[in-house]
């Protein structure tokens, strides 16, 4: 699993080409019952993303802002959870759970990116529900399609050099022994905590990363939602009201999910006996959230539904209503 090689100082050691995932759990007969759960949620993830995107792209009355922004995210959660659930689910079949260090550190490279991702996208619809609500007549000018193309490019673009910088640090170090991590997946605290070399710089550049993208975004929803709040007391009707509220519960309703099961397991990571939980809330942030996104977005969102509606009777051949 970890062969010798030469490494610097010009002595035999035994470097780490292999590390081990103990998975969600070492019971055989839990892993064959738990197969077919995170199988059934993965292929849901895609089918509701997917068809999400497909329909915001062929409906002419869903090119808003809200739609534009809607799209990438479920984007962001099909490549987010891809990073992590296909590898998930062999290791449920197989005695022996190695993932070689390459793909190790191209798994989190991809769910680095993904994650930072999401965390500016979801700041930037916090911003545009915020403008949505405030200023509904200037909502078009504002939000512009030329902006919101380059809002989108930049936030995969920090999302690309937070992660290319993330990895580097973290996979430049020399990892010797043991090579277990204790997780399903390759999550950056538990690698560098197996580095035999010292491991300050990459710890500092997580927790500047951490600050300035994980609370920097939260704190500008914060700041949108506070926004939001004194918009909707200023609204006289209550009609108007209960819109405003409809416009900003799906986004509230995910961000809610999303930091607050991140910040659970990055908060409490010094925890002695906090792994299984660690693994719990990490399963709701990587697997259950680019589940639920679409749903929370969809189910109860009745311009989605006529949208879909309208699709349906596009590809029957029945006449529309404009």
């Amino acid at each position: 699993m970890a062969p010798s090689r030469t490494v610097q100082g010009g002595g035999n050691h035994t470097s780490v080409t292999m590390f081990v995932l103990l998975g969600l759990s070492d019971l055989p007969e839990l892993q064959l019952m738990l197969f077919p759960v995170f199988l059934g949620i993965y292929l849901v993830t895609l089918t509701w993303n997917l068809g999400l995107t497909i329909l915001i792209g062929m409906d002419s009355h869903l090119q808003t802002p809200m739609y534009f922004f809607l799209r990438f995210l479920s984007f962001i959660d099909i490549c987010y959870s891809s990073s992590i659930s296909p590898r998930m689910l062999s290791d449920f079949l197989k005695d022996e759970k190695t993932i070689s260090f390459t793909a190790c550190a191209t798994q989190y490279f991809v769910l680095a990116w993904m994650a930072i991702s999401e965390c500016c996208l979801l700041a930037i619809m916090a911003y545009g529900t915020y403008v949505a609500i405030g200023n509904p007549l200037q909502y078009s000018a504002i939000m512009a399609p030329s902006l919101c193309q380059r809002m989108v490019a930049g936030v995969y673009g920090t999302g690309f050099l937070g992660s290319l910088v993330q990895t580097t640090a973290c996979f430049n170090l020399y990892y010797c022994r043991p090579n277990i991590i204790q997780h399903f997946f390759c999550d950056l605290p538990q690698v560098i905590s197996l580095s035999c070399s010292d491991t300050f710089i990459s710890q500092l550049i997580l927790f500047l990363e951490a600050v300035f993208v994980g609370f920097g975004s939260f704190f500008i929803i914060l700041l949108s939602y506070v926004f939001i709040a004194v918009s909707i007391l200023k609204i006289s009707s209550f009609k108007g009201c209960v819109k405003a509220f409809k416009t900003c519960g799906s986004h509230l309703a995910t961000v809610t999910v999303f930091y607050g099961t991140s910040f659970s397991v990055y908060l409490n990571h010094s925890s002695q006996h906090s792994t299984k939980q660690d693994k719990v809330l990490s399963v709701v942030y990587t697997i259950l959230t680019p589940m639920l996104n679409p749903l929370i977005y969809s189910l109860r969102n009745t311009e989605i539904k006529d949208a879909l509606k309208r699709v349906m009777k596009r590809a029957a051949g029945l006449p529309q209503k404009e």
